[in-house]
């Protein structure tokens, strides 16, 4: 399992790739089993009022989060790259320059079942 976490106006978002042979999440919209390598991540965009109040580079915003989109991919170098750019994608969406956007990958055990 890697962490794929990216930093920008003093947050950050962070989320999840299974690799071959680990258990991915099972709900509904989830890739099969067959796929290799699942991303897991928030995605989320701002609104003009409700839901999370967060401070965003020099600006308080609200965020307003959907449900996470998992995704499959048959390599590991296809779903670190479709990782990396759905996480500046994310700032992107409240307004930070996805350049500016520094992408961390840690490797981490999967939890105990």
């Amino acid at each position: 399992m890697l962490f794929v976490r990216g930093r920008g106006g003093g947050t950050e978002l962070t989320g999840t790739l299974y690799e071959r042979g680990e258990r991915a999440p099972s709900f509904q919209g989830a890739p099969d089993g067959d796929a290799a390598y699942v991303w897991v991540c928030d995605e989320f965009y701002e609104v003009e009022s409700g839901g999370v109040a967060q401070q965003v580079g020099d600006r308080e915003i609200n965020l307003a989060f959907e449900s996470p989109m998992p995704r499959g991919f048959d390599t590991r170098e296809q779903a670190l790259s479709a990782a990396k750019e759905h996480v500046r994608t994310q700032f992107a969406r409240v307004g930070l320059d996805p350049e500016d956007v520094d992408i961390e990958v840690t490797k981490a055990e999967p939890p105990e079942l």
